[in-house]
């Protein structure tokens, strides 16, 4: 029994990780009153990939993150089933400025994190990340085929 238990981790981790490698790649940088940062993100652009965001995911490099992108600017929430991370939520209206972050989020968590406003995208972060930058409301991510 608790073979096939480690068994199935094993499998659902190893097809989270097929479908991370799957996934477009871009950067991003985020801009703040004193400086810019980079980030290394996957680009979630469609529902499948949004649905699963960064589920059992069980590690994130400090300058990676996973961009959502949505069609239209809309109301969106998030939330933390199958996540083992704690992240940092960043919305993000569709002129690239910082809408809200919901900083620390609880892994697992079936609790809902709204974005408060209609939003463009998401930038979903290792915890601690926005806070250790300085980075609030307000400020700003760019690229060039999203946020010019």
């Amino acid at each position: 029994m608790i073979q096939r238990l480690i068994l199935a981790c094993l499998l659902t981790l190893a097809s989270a990780a097929a479908f991370a490698g799957s996934l477009p790649r871009d950067v991003v940088l985020l801009e703040t009153s004193s400086s810019q940062y980079r980030f290394e993100v996957e680009v979630a652009d469609d529902a499948t990939e949004r649905s699963e965001g960064l589920m059992y995911r069980v590690h994130l490099d400090d300058n990676a993150g996973m961009l959502f992108l949505y069609p239209a600017t809309r109301p969106v929430e998030f939330w933390m089933k199958n996540t083992p991370l704690s992240l940092d939520i960043v919305f993000v209206r569709e002129d690239g400025v910082i809408a809200r972050i919901a900083e620390n989020t609880t892994p697992m968590s079936e609790d809902l994190i709204a974005s408060g406003e209609p939003v463009r995208a998401v930038l979903e972060v290792k915890a601690g990340t926005m806070r250790q930058l300085g980075v609030a409301v307000g400020d700003r991510l760019r690229n060039p085929t999203y946020f010019p």
